[in-house]
């Protein structure tokens, strides 16, 4: 008799929900790779964030074996990433990187902690307001 034991290694990476909704949202499928080790060892990794317990980009994938420091591409991520990404958490949005012939062209800046706060408006709630 055979027994299968099943076990899940959890693959924790620098984004969440708020950079690419679309897996938690409606279960869209991208594919993950590990650019660092693009022909180590193969592992199931389950590819989690860093908001939340529904923060999943992908259950038990098949990725080369992943270490700490790696880079990990989502492939097909498509034109609606960017625009559905949002501030959740005071998160910044990330960069935008545009392959093309197999070279990397930086198209949008990651967002900074300035342009983050830029538009808010602060309130003095110590000031006295009196009527008439």
């Amino acid at each position: 008799m055979w027994i299968t034991i099943l076990s899940t290694v959890f693959a924790q990476v620098n984004s969440g929900f708020n950079h690419l909704i679309r897996p938690m949202f409606y279960g869209s499928h991208h594919e993950i790779i590990n650019v660092s080790n693009s022909i180590g060892k193969e592992r199931f990794y389950t590819v989690v964030g860093y908001i939340c317990e529904t923060d999943t980009f992908g259950s038990n994938r098949k990725i080369n074996e992943i270490s700490e420091g790696d880079l990990l591409a989502f492939k097909n991520a498509g034109a609606y990433c960017f625009s559905m990404a949002s501030n959740y958490n005071s998160r910044y949005r990330p960069a935008e990187i545009l392959w093309y012939n197999k070279e990397a062209h930086l198209i949008r800046k990651q967002e900074t902690f300035e342009e983050l706060i830029q538009n808010q408006i602060l309130i003095d709630f110590k000031r006295t307001v009196t009527t008439g």
